[in-house]
């Protein structure tokens, strides 16, 4: 199949995202919000109202935006030109190259559940690195591939979801979810901000449908739906699947498990019940990685065409897959994966995905801001009631962003700002030649 017809549809783009957004997150998100109780609902309430204005900015921003380069980066172009662009896609290629090994170390631990397996430090970093070359190797084939799997495999975490949020009511009980509310005693501010990085966890990964813009078939419409229907349909299945957990299992048990989806199975059914559902979770969850693996390659791949990354990430086979770039972002990953272990595996998983919610909202903010420069470029093509809705809606989406910032933690804010301003030194040293050039021309 040539370059040209390896093209994604919409329904293959939209479970694409959905995939990208509840497998990264879902099959450890019940742990996380354990720790705060059911009360963490009031996050979800926040999050949903966040995430849909960020998801009907980006949608509009798909629409509007006539900028040659797509994703984040190129509506970031508009406002703060090429330096905002590099900024906006280097610091979402950082925060993928850190969400993709995250996915990998919960993959790896529903796999030591499954088999009863206690994995050293040393060795949840080793399958964690087979894993995401395994899912790297696999989007060689091309685009097409890559979205025919993802949406098989987004089906198989679907399904046992969904079938959780609508027959799971009948072992719901509802003293356990109320004794659940608020374990640690803590005030209804604190308890939100202690859940809001895992709620807007699960929705990172709206953004891959601009990403892949290119590899779209009519991006200018399909984009914006498929970004507004997996939004809407991961809030319905994280509100619902979550809370009935919580009703389902005690919230000890919750916080303390790895696999808090096969736990709750195995309470309603039998133990093998709940391996089968893990087994399924865990593979569903590597389809994700692979998703995500193609994501990220294009994010390097896009920048490297902008002249932001080096040439080499650019380069593609003859089914337009960047090989080598795939194959240096896996040599990167593994070695962030050795510096990083850590002999517990759920403080080694929430460590990473701490900081990249924060690596992740920098360039939702500088896109955010982007939709009014956008917006006055194609003043013609939008009415005034459209105008104030998206100014609203991105002021709103904005605030969240900076909210979910401070909800992230101080070490996690301290990381990642040191990471935002090495690329503020990455961009003049790669324009260097450029800067020089135009400096003896005014001279």
């Amino acid at each position: 199949m040539s370059a040209s017809k390896q093209k994604l549809t919409f329904l293959e783009l939209t479970m694409a995202t959905i995939l990208n957004m509840v497998g990264s997150s879902i099959i450890l998100m019940p742990t996380k919000l354990a720790e705060v109780g059911t009360m963490s609902i009031f996050a979800w309430i926040v999050t949903i109202i966040g995430s849909a204005s960020v998801a009907y900015v980006f949608a509009r921003c798909g629409t509007l935006s006539r900028n040659a380069q797509a994703g984040l980066g190129g509506y970031s172009q508009y406002a703060f030109g090429r330096s905002g662009s590099f900024l906006a896609n280097y610091t979402y290629g950082i925060s993928l190259l850190i969400a993709n090994l995250s996915i990998a170390v919960s993959v790896v631990g529903y796999g030591a559940m499954i088999f009863d397996a206690q994995l050293s430090a040393l060795e949840i970093g080793l399958y964690s690195m087979g894993l995401i070359w395994i899912c790297t190797v696999i989007n060689f084939p091309g685009v097409r591939a890559t979205g025919h799997i993802s949406h098989f495999f987004a089906w198989a975490l679907i399904l046992p979801i969904l079938f959780l949020c609508t027959a799971g009511w009948f072992w719901f009980e509802t003293e356990r979810f109320v004794a659940a509310w608020n374990p640690h005693g803590m005030s209804y501010f604190d308890g939100i901000s202690a859940a809001l990085s895992m709620t807007l966890w699960g929705f990172l990964g709206l953004e891959s449908a601009c990403a892949n813009a290119d590899r779209v078939e009519n991006p200018e419409k399909t984009v914006p739906k498929a970004v507004l229907c997996a939004t809407a349909g991961v809030a319905v299945i994280y509100i619902f699947s979550n809370n009935v957990a919580a009703g389902i299992v005690d919230n000890a048990a919750l916080a303390s498990s790895t696999a808090p989806f096969g736990l709750v199975f195995a309470t309603m059914f039998t133990p093998f019940i709940g391996k089968c559902i893990m087994a399924v979770m865990a593979l569903a969850e590597a389809g994700a990685l692979m998703s995500w693996q193609f994501t990220l390659a294009e994010v390097f791949r896009g920048s490297a065409l902008e002249g932001y990354f080096p040439k080499i990430f650019g380069k593609v086979s003859k089914k337009h897959v960047p090989i080598i770039g795939m194959i240096i972002i896996a040599v990167a990953q593994s070695l962030l994966s050795i510096l990083t272990m850590n002999p517990k595996l759920e403080e080694q998983f929430f460590i990473l995905v701490d900081l990249a919610v924060v690596t992740n909202l920098v360039p939702f903010l500088f896109a955010l801001a982007a939709i009014n420069v956008m917006i006055d470029h194609e003043s013609l093509r939008i009415s005034d009631r459209e105008l104030r809705i998206t100014n609203i809606l991105a002021g709103i989406g904005s605030l969240y962003c900076l909210y979910a910032l401070y909800a992230s933690g101080a070490t996690a804010m301290l990381w990642g700002g040191l990471v935002t301003f090495a690329g503020i030194w990455f961009y003049g040293y790669t324009h260097r030649r450029g800067a020089a050039a135009a400096v003896q021309t005014t001279n």
